[in-house]
């Protein structure tokens, strides 16, 4: 099987695993080198200076000796397989950046004989690309569960990020679904990352000329709709994780039916609207002071499919509305719906030389169709009625007009 094969077979092998994102990373680049991960972003996302850039995204093998249930590649799959050797994917990555083609490597595996052989090849590929080839390039691995922690840190020390992928929300949805994983070997190398990590910057604080380690931090992926755990588990579970080993993202991945297996459910299409909640949840968790138990609780376990859930904590919250716009602090304006990280800076700077208007608050970037219903202007409500009206009516409210917006939308695609 030459290159080409390979390439066809492990890049699409390497699809289902989304836990890939360049953003933090400054390695920069050198006149005796090859590239820089310095504006490096990740595949079909945005870079920090604002541009969509791409990775190479392969497994190293897809050849398994595990038998999880809902992956293509697991043991029993009658599947192509094929495993490359260092040098060639040294040599892909190289020839894919000098086309201009891609901006790092996103490299991942099966483990394909064992955890210190399969993360054995993956530090080699990048201690190649680094050392021989003195690639400053982006380049992201994944860490194997069951690893030596000698092969995490030789990693680390020449990624820039490292993500270990938790896979199931709990452990008994592990047990039945991936039963040779442990959790525990899933969580010793993400410790083992955030420690490295925490130390890494101590030691540059100190010595400039230390070297980094991982220093786009480490993520994590959960697998989400292959088993019954609640958006609260999952968002609970996320909370821990951020809080503990200090990751820099989690990913949602909506479950893809790609094997028969009555262990797993019966789903006509993938969850992609859960999992586009539970992103807008994590952001609220990352940047706007939410907590899990207040975007879901033990009453309403699941988010709201017809709401985001700022929105729906809003409408669980009355008392906490009217926001006047004119004297809220910055914490308190990140809780209305429709006011994102940006306007609420804008609002606060705005305010400091005039009253703002709704005319205003449109221009700095709020989104009124929103916000309207949860905020008053110098005292006067935004929205047509008076602020106190039911719960239910605010709802049908909000959906009516999201339901126009969607319309007007759509006809404005066929002219």
């Amino acid at each position: 099987m030459d290159t080409t094969q390979k390439l066809t077979i492990l890049a699409a092998s390497a699809k289902y695993d989304v836990s890939c994102a360049s953003s933090g990373s400054r390695r920069r680049g050198s006149p005796s080198g090859i590239g820089s991960s310095a504006v490096a972003g990740c595949c079909h996302s945005w870079s920090e200076d604002g541009r969509c850039v791409s990775l190479l995204k392969i497994l190293f093998s897809n050849v398994c000796i595990y038998d999880c249930a809902f992956c293509v590649n697991r043991r029993s799959n009658d599947i192509p397989r094929a495993t490359f050797t260092v040098d060639e994917v040294a040599e892909l990555t190289l020839e894919f950046y000098k086309r201009n083609y891609v901006e790092g490597l996103f490299l991942s595996s099966g483990v394909w004989r064992s955890p210190d052989d399969t993360m054995e090849c993956l530090t080699r590929v990048a201690e190649t690309l680094r050392y021989r080839h003195r690639f400053n390039g982006y380049i992201h691995l994944k860490a194997i569960p069951g690893a030596d922690a000698k092969l995490i840190r030789r990693a680390g020390l020449v990624a820039d990020r490292l993500s270990v992928n938790i896979e199931l929300p709990s452990e008994k949805s592990l047990r039945l679904l991936a039963p040779d994983k442990s959790r525990q070997a899933i969580f010793n190398p993400m410790r083992q990352i955030g420690d490295g990590i925490v130390e890494n910057r101590a030691e540059r604080k100190k010595s400039r000329k230390a070297p980094f380690f991982a220093p786009a931090g480490q993520s994590s992926q959960l697998v989400i709709g292959a088993t019954p755990e609640s958006d609260l588990q999952i968002l609970h579970l996320s909370e821990s994780l951020y809080h503990r080993f200090g990751l820099k993202r989690i990913y949602y991945s909506a479950y893809v039916p790609v094997n028969e297996d009555r262990r797993l459910p019966a789903l006509g299409q993938p969850p992609a609207l859960r999992e586009h909640r539970l992103y807008q949840a994590d952001w609220l968790m990352r940047y706007y002071g939410f907590r899990s138990g207040e975007i879901v609780t033990p009453a309403q376990p699941d988010l709201d499919q017809h709401f985001d859930p700022k929105t729906a904590w809003a409408l669980r919250n009355p008392a906490f509305f009217p926001v006047e716009i004119q004297t809220a602090e910055h914490e308190t304006l990140l809780r209305v719906p429709g006011i994102g990280l940006t306007s609420a800076q804008r609002i606060i700077a705005a305010r400091r030389h005039a009253r703002l208007s709704l005319e205003d608050l449109r221009r700095i970037g709020v989104v009124l169709k929103r916000a309207r219903f949860f905020i008053t202007c110098a005292g006067r409500y935004a929205a047509e009625a008076e602020f106190g009206q039911a719960p239910e009516v605010l709802r049908r409210q909000l959906l009516a007009g999201s339901r126009r917006a969607a319309d007007s939308r759509q006809l404005s695609l066929f002219g």
